[in-house]
This record gives structure tokens, C-alpha cells and sequence, in this order.
């Protein structure tokens, strides 16, 4: 904010502004232990605007090399999601503070998304193991709208399965009806799956998620149509392969 009304109030020293201001900007983030995305898009924003692009700016050996010229446009845009992440689950934290006594909310969905995204698989497995263990007979619990942002989060099943269904059923956009929403069980057992056909994993551990599957779907109401057909999509994944592996 300073920054831009000096551009604007005091044009003929911005300049100067700019370099004193920087400087001390990068000895405050060299002294800080860790850093959040946020501190390192806005150390780029800002160097970027004082002309540093052909300066490398060096910070502490414990913090990494940052080159502003370096930085591509797919790199700046994996930060803003792992920033995006990063606040969604704290986001998620603050939810189980405020309504955790009246459902079972947990916190690692954004995360286990993201490591999907990434192809960390077995992260992702871990994570969305643990959440369908706490949330299968959980008796309230939280929602994730698929649609948006959160698209960018999702494969191309569930983005074509979301499209499929607003196209049949253009009144399914009706975002009060949870038409456009999945539980985080829903999710977490979707990237199960995902997961587990990736890595190869033994008809034993799928047939031990199907059985999961066939308890979240007694679960879910009627009403929740995305919810269902996600979930009779892994169901057929799943029946599929194990056939192909008897």
C-alpha cells in the first residue's frame, strides 16, 4: 500500500523509496525463520516493480535463491496455489475451532488435493486414508464446492463428471441444493481410489476401499446428486480393475 500511493503522491522518489524500502523488506524476511508463499510472491511483486529483475537478491543459506527473472509463469502459478492451500487449511483449522462440537471436520483435504495435483500420490493416499477413517460414520460433516478456483485441484474425471451433470441438469447450479458440493468424505474417498489405481494396489486394499465406498453411499441422502454419482464413478473404477487382476 505504501508503495502504490507513493507512486502516485511522490513520483520523483519512488525510486529511491523503492530501493530503501526493499532492503529492508529482504533483511526482515532473511531474519525470519519461515516463510510463507505470500512473503515470497510479494518479495518478487515488489523487486519486480523496483527494476531488481537483473539483480539476484541473496537472503540466509537456510532460505532459497531468489531470481526474479528466473520464475516462470507455471512456477508463480504452483505458489499461488500452495498459498491458496496454505490459508484453505487454515481456513479448515479454524472451522474445527468454531463448529468442531457440531461436526467432524478435518483439516488435510486442501492438502491431500494438492499433493494429488503435484502426483505426490502416496502423500495424498496417506492423507486421505486418515480422513475417511474419521469421517465414514462421522454424523455431520463439511463440504467442498467443485467448481471455480477448486477446479484447478481436481483431475479431469471429476471436472468432466461436474460438467456432465450441469449440462443434463442445468438447475443442478443451484448452489443451495449442494448440487455443486461433495462431503470431505466423498473427496477423500475419491483420491483413495485415484490414488491406489496409480500405485498399483493389491485386490485386498481395494476391495477394503470399496467397502468404504458402499458405506458412504448409504450415507449420503438422495439429494446429494454429486455426491452419489462420484461415488458410484469409483465404484465401477473399482469393480473394474479388480476384475481385470481375478
Amino acid at each position: 500500500m505504501h508503495i502504490k500511493c507513493l507512486s502516485v503522491t511522490q513520483c520523483g522518489q519512488l525510486m529511491q523509496a523503492l530501493t530503501r524500502d526493499i532492503k529492508r523488506f529482504a533483511i526482515c524476511m532473511s531474519d525470519t525463520e519461515q516463510l510463507f508463499i505470500g512473503d515470497v510472491l510479494l518479495f518478487l511483486s515488489v523487486s519486480r516493480l523496483s527494476n531488481f529483475q537483473n539483480r539476484r537478491i541473496w537472503l540466509k543459506p537456510q532460505h532459497t535463491l531468489m531470481n526474479t527473472n528466473r520464475y516462470t509463469s507455471s512456477e508463480l502459478v504452483e505458489l499461488l496455489q500452495k498459498s491458496a492451500v496454505e490459508h484453505l487449511t487454515t481456513f479448515r483449522q479454524l472451522e474445527v475451532r468454531d463448529f468442531g462440537s457440531v461436526a467432524t471436520i478435518v483439516t488435510t483435504d486442501f492438502g491431500a488435493m494438492y499433493a494429488y495435483k503435484r502426483g505426490d500420490y502416496q502423500r495424498c493416499l496417506q492423507l486421505s486414508i486418515q480422513n475417511v477413517h474419521t469421517l465414514l460414520y462421522a454424523r455431520s460433516m463439511s463440504d467442498i464446492t467443485v467448481l471455480s478456483d477448486f477446479l484447478q485441484l481436481l483431475d479431469d474425471d471429476i471436472v468432466s463428471l461436474t460438467a456432465l451433470m450441469l449440462m443434463v441438469n442445468p438447475q443442478c447450479r443451484d448452489s443451495t441444493s449442494h448440487n455443486v458440493c461433495i462431503t470431505q468424505l466423498t473427496l477423500s474417498l475419491y483420491l483413495v481410489t485415484q490414488c491406489q489405481l496409480k500405485l498399483y494396489h493389491s485386490v485386498t486394499s481395494l476391495a477394503q476401499t470399496l467397502d468404504y465406498i458402499k458405506v458412504a453411499q448409504r450415507r449420503h441422502p438422495a439429494n446429494r446428486n454429486l455426491d452419489k454419482l462420484t461415488l458410484k464413478l469409483i465404484e465401477r473404477k473399482v469393480v473394474a480393475h479388480i476384475s481385470t487382476l481375478l
